[in-house]
Protein backbone atom coordinates (compact mmCIF):
# COMPACT_ATOMS: atom_id res chain seq x y z
CA UNK A 1 0.00 0.00 0.00
CA UNK A 2 1.08 3.95 -0.41
CA UNK A 3 1.97 5.52 2.05
CA UNK A 4 0.79 8.59 2.53
CA UNK A 5 1.47 11.66 4.51
CA UNK A 6 -1.82 14.41 5.09
CA UNK A 7 -1.71 17.98 5.24
CA UNK A 8 -4.17 20.37 5.43
CA UNK A 9 -4.76 24.09 5.87
CA UNK A 10 -6.51 25.30 9.00
CA UNK A 11 -9.81 25.64 7.02
CA UNK A 12 -12.91 23.89 8.95
CA UNK A 13 -13.62 21.88 5.09
CA UNK A 14 -9.87 20.87 4.75
CA UNK A 15 -9.87 19.97 8.52
CA UNK A 16 -12.86 17.69 8.02
CA UNK A 17 -11.30 16.14 4.93
CA UNK A 18 -7.86 15.42 6.75
CA UNK A 19 -10.21 13.28 9.61
CA UNK A 20 -11.45 11.33 6.53
CA UNK A 21 -8.28 10.74 4.43
CA UNK A 22 -6.77 9.61 7.70
CA UNK A 23 -9.37 7.02 8.72
CA UNK A 24 -9.47 5.71 5.01
CA UNK A 25 -5.82 5.35 4.15
CA UNK A 26 -2.47 4.30 5.36
CA UNK A 27 -1.31 7.74 6.95
CA UNK A 28 2.14 8.41 7.96
CA UNK A 29 4.30 11.37 8.53
CA UNK A 30 5.56 13.19 5.21
CA UNK A 31 8.98 12.40 6.50
CA UNK A 32 8.16 8.28 6.29
CA UNK A 33 5.45 8.78 2.78
CA UNK A 34 6.06 7.54 -0.32
CA UNK A 35 4.14 10.30 -1.42
CA UNK A 36 2.42 13.91 0.69
CA UNK A 37 -1.07 15.05 -0.20
CA UNK A 38 -2.08 18.61 0.47
CA UNK A 39 -5.73 19.70 1.98
CA UNK A 40 -6.50 22.96 0.61
CA UNK A 41 -6.14 25.56 -1.55
CA UNK A 42 -3.33 26.95 -3.45
CA UNK A 43 -1.58 28.76 -0.36
CA UNK A 44 -1.65 25.54 1.46
CA UNK A 45 0.16 23.92 -1.55
CA UNK A 46 2.89 26.62 -1.68
CA UNK A 47 3.89 26.24 1.71
CA UNK A 48 3.97 22.38 1.08
CA UNK A 49 6.25 23.09 -1.36
CA UNK A 50 8.59 24.80 0.91
CA UNK A 51 7.84 22.72 3.86
CA UNK A 52 8.91 19.55 2.47
CA UNK A 53 11.41 20.17 -0.59
CA UNK A 54 13.89 18.99 1.56
CA UNK A 55 12.25 15.85 1.67
CA UNK A 56 12.11 14.99 -2.14
CA UNK A 57 8.59 13.71 -2.06
CA UNK A 58 5.87 13.97 -4.90
CA UNK A 59 3.25 15.81 -3.54
CA UNK A 60 -0.58 15.70 -5.05
CA UNK A 61 -2.91 18.57 -4.27
CA UNK A 62 -6.78 18.12 -3.42
CA UNK A 63 -8.76 21.06 -3.45
CA UNK A 64 -10.65 22.54 -0.19
CA UNK A 65 -9.79 25.97 -0.44
CA UNK A 66 -11.00 28.72 -3.50
CA UNK A 67 -9.43 28.37 -6.74
CA UNK A 68 -6.91 25.26 -6.02
CA UNK A 69 -5.37 26.12 -9.57
CA UNK A 70 -2.36 23.69 -8.16
CA UNK A 71 -4.82 21.42 -6.88
CA UNK A 72 -7.05 18.53 -8.40
CA UNK A 73 -10.37 18.11 -7.94
CA UNK A 74 -11.34 16.62 -4.18
CA UNK A 75 -12.72 13.46 -3.34
CA UNK A 76 -12.56 10.53 -1.09
CA UNK A 77 -12.21 7.68 -3.33
CA UNK A 78 -9.61 6.05 -5.12
CA UNK A 79 -6.99 8.14 -3.84
CA UNK A 80 -3.88 5.31 -4.20
CA UNK A 81 -5.10 4.74 -8.14
CA UNK A 82 -5.36 8.39 -8.88
CA UNK A 83 -1.51 8.94 -7.28
CA UNK A 84 -0.11 5.97 -9.51
CA UNK A 85 -1.92 7.52 -12.52
CA UNK A 86 -0.72 11.60 -11.64
CA UNK A 87 0.95 13.07 -14.44
CA UNK A 88 4.06 14.68 -12.41
CA UNK A 89 6.02 18.03 -13.57
CA UNK A 90 8.98 19.35 -12.02
CA UNK A 91 8.93 22.84 -9.97
CA UNK A 92 12.27 24.90 -9.82
CA UNK A 93 12.33 27.64 -7.52
CA UNK A 94 13.22 30.94 -7.45
CA UNK A 95 16.10 32.14 -5.52
CA UNK A 96 15.97 35.65 -4.07
CA UNK A 97 18.26 37.60 -2.37
CA UNK A 98 17.46 40.76 -0.62
CA UNK A 99 18.98 43.22 0.50
CA UNK A 100 17.85 45.96 2.89
CA UNK A 101 18.58 50.01 3.80
CA UNK A 102 21.25 48.18 6.47
CA UNK A 103 23.06 45.85 4.07
CA UNK A 104 22.09 42.98 5.58
CA UNK A 105 21.63 40.38 3.50
CA UNK A 106 18.07 38.03 3.32
CA UNK A 107 18.24 34.47 0.92
CA UNK A 108 14.74 32.77 0.64
CA UNK A 109 13.10 30.58 -2.31
CA UNK A 110 9.94 31.25 -4.47
CA UNK A 111 7.81 28.54 -6.97
CA UNK A 112 5.45 30.97 -7.92
CA UNK A 113 6.74 34.60 -7.89
CA UNK A 114 8.70 37.39 -6.57
CA UNK A 115 7.85 41.04 -6.77
CA UNK A 116 9.48 44.49 -6.07
CA UNK A 117 6.91 46.88 -5.23
CA UNK A 118 6.34 50.15 -3.67
CA UNK A 119 5.62 50.38 0.33
CA UNK A 120 3.95 53.94 0.49
CA UNK A 121 1.78 56.26 -1.24
CA UNK A 122 5.07 57.29 -3.47
CA UNK A 123 5.55 55.60 -6.68
CA UNK A 124 8.49 53.22 -6.84
CA UNK A 125 11.74 54.46 -9.17
CA UNK A 126 13.61 51.06 -10.16
CA UNK A 127 16.92 50.25 -12.14
CA UNK A 128 16.09 46.96 -14.07
CA UNK A 129 19.30 45.11 -14.96
CA UNK A 130 19.47 41.41 -16.39
CA UNK A 131 22.62 39.45 -16.76
CA UNK A 132 24.71 42.49 -15.44
CA UNK A 133 24.01 44.96 -18.07
CA UNK A 134 21.00 47.92 -17.64
CA UNK A 135 18.07 47.42 -19.63
CA UNK A 136 15.97 50.46 -17.71
CA UNK A 137 17.77 53.13 -15.91
CA UNK A 138 14.36 54.10 -14.10
CA UNK A 139 11.10 52.30 -14.16
CA UNK A 140 8.48 54.04 -12.66
CA UNK A 141 5.31 52.79 -11.05
CA UNK A 142 4.33 50.68 -8.44
CA UNK A 143 6.85 47.79 -9.02
CA UNK A 144 7.66 44.75 -10.68
CA UNK A 145 7.02 40.80 -10.98
CA UNK A 146 8.97 37.81 -11.94
CA UNK A 147 7.31 35.01 -12.27
CA UNK A 148 7.65 31.13 -13.05
CA UNK A 149 5.41 29.32 -15.51
CA UNK A 150 3.76 27.67 -12.23
CA UNK A 151 3.01 31.20 -11.10
CA UNK A 152 2.24 32.93 -14.13
CA UNK A 153 -1.48 32.28 -13.91
CA UNK A 154 -1.72 33.63 -10.65
CA UNK A 155 -0.47 37.36 -9.80
CA UNK A 156 1.04 37.36 -13.23
CA UNK A 157 -2.29 37.11 -15.37
CA UNK A 158 -4.01 39.69 -13.37
CA UNK A 159 -1.24 42.47 -14.38
CA UNK A 160 -1.87 40.97 -18.04
CA UNK A 161 1.29 39.33 -17.98
CA UNK A 162 2.09 36.27 -20.16
CA UNK A 163 0.72 33.00 -19.19
CA UNK A 164 3.49 30.31 -19.64
CA UNK A 165 3.75 27.09 -20.65
CA UNK A 166 4.58 24.55 -18.07
CA UNK A 167 7.75 23.64 -19.93
CA UNK A 168 8.64 26.48 -21.22
CA UNK A 169 12.51 27.72 -19.94
CA UNK A 170 11.84 31.02 -19.26
CA UNK A 171 10.60 33.59 -16.78
CA UNK A 172 7.95 36.33 -17.14
CA UNK A 173 9.48 40.06 -16.07
CA UNK A 174 6.27 42.19 -15.61
CA UNK A 175 5.66 45.73 -14.30
CA UNK A 176 2.85 46.57 -12.03
CA UNK A 177 1.03 50.05 -12.93
CA UNK A 178 3.97 51.37 -14.81
CA UNK A 179 3.74 55.06 -15.76
CA UNK A 180 7.57 55.33 -17.30
CA UNK A 181 8.07 53.75 -19.66
CA UNK A 182 4.84 53.90 -20.37
CA UNK A 183 4.58 51.79 -23.03
CA UNK A 184 6.55 49.02 -21.53
CA UNK A 185 4.94 45.72 -21.23
CA UNK A 186 7.43 43.70 -19.63
CA UNK A 187 9.64 40.51 -21.23
CA UNK A 188 10.40 37.21 -21.45
CA UNK A 189 13.77 36.20 -19.98
CA UNK A 190 15.47 32.73 -20.48
CA UNK A 191 15.33 30.73 -17.40
CA UNK A 192 19.20 30.94 -16.85
CA UNK A 193 18.93 35.14 -16.69
CA UNK A 194 19.98 36.95 -13.32
CA UNK A 195 17.65 39.55 -12.63
CA UNK A 196 18.80 42.46 -10.31
CA UNK A 197 16.39 45.14 -9.24
CA UNK A 198 17.65 48.72 -7.16
CA UNK A 199 15.16 50.42 -5.34
CA UNK A 200 15.85 54.05 -6.12
CA UNK A 201 15.56 56.66 -3.60
CA UNK A 202 14.88 53.81 -1.09
CA UNK A 203 14.37 56.05 1.68
CA UNK A 204 12.06 58.49 0.15
CA UNK A 205 10.32 56.03 -1.75
CA UNK A 206 10.64 52.52 0.33
CA UNK A 207 9.67 49.22 -1.05
CA UNK A 208 9.21 45.69 0.18
CA UNK A 209 9.88 42.56 -1.02
CA UNK A 210 7.48 40.01 -1.24
CA UNK A 211 8.06 36.23 -2.59
CA UNK A 212 5.28 33.77 -2.31
CA UNK A 213 3.80 34.01 0.75
CA UNK A 214 6.54 35.83 2.42
CA UNK A 215 7.37 39.64 2.70
CA UNK A 216 10.88 41.46 3.22
CA UNK A 217 10.50 45.23 4.16
CA UNK A 218 13.09 47.97 3.16
CA UNK A 219 14.22 46.79 0.50
CA UNK A 220 17.56 48.40 -1.78
CA UNK A 221 18.40 45.83 -3.90
CA UNK A 222 16.47 42.49 -5.19
CA UNK A 223 18.25 39.80 -6.82
CA UNK A 224 16.77 36.26 -8.80
CA UNK A 225 17.44 33.71 -10.54
CA UNK A 226 16.42 29.99 -10.69
CA UNK A 227 17.74 27.65 -8.28
CA UNK A 228 18.63 24.71 -10.85
CA UNK A 229 19.51 22.44 -8.24
CA UNK A 230 16.48 22.08 -6.43
CA UNK A 231 12.92 20.98 -7.31
CA UNK A 232 9.94 19.44 -6.28
CA UNK A 233 7.77 16.91 -8.30
CA UNK A 234 4.03 17.86 -8.16
CA UNK A 235 1.37 15.61 -8.87
CA UNK A 236 -1.85 15.99 -11.40
CA UNK A 237 -4.85 13.96 -12.46
CA UNK A 238 -4.57 12.93 -16.14
CA UNK A 239 -6.55 15.48 -18.11
CA UNK A 240 -6.67 17.69 -15.60
CA UNK A 241 -2.85 18.42 -15.47
CA UNK A 242 -1.36 21.89 -15.07
CA UNK A 243 -0.38 22.21 -18.96
CA UNK A 244 -3.71 22.01 -20.26
CA UNK A 245 -4.75 24.60 -16.81
CA UNK A 246 -2.38 26.85 -18.53
CA UNK A 247 -3.79 26.87 -21.59
CA UNK A 248 -6.93 27.14 -20.28
CA UNK A 249 -6.20 30.31 -18.35
CA UNK A 250 -5.26 31.72 -21.94
CA UNK A 251 -8.92 31.32 -23.36
CA UNK A 252 -10.96 31.67 -20.71
CA UNK A 253 -12.80 35.29 -20.26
Amino acid sequence: MTKIGFVSSEKPDALKSLKVMKKNYNFVSPKNADVIVALGGDGTMLKSLHNFLHLNKPIYGMNRGHIGFLMNQYSEKNLEKRLQQAISYKLAPLKIKCFNQDSYVTESLAFNDVSLIRNSSKIAKIKIEVNNKTRIDEFLGDGCLISTPAGSSAYNLSLRGPVIPVGAKVLALTPISPYRPRRWRGALLNNDAKITLYALDSELRPVRAEADFMQFQNINKLEIELEKKLHVNLLFDPGHDLEERIINEQFNN
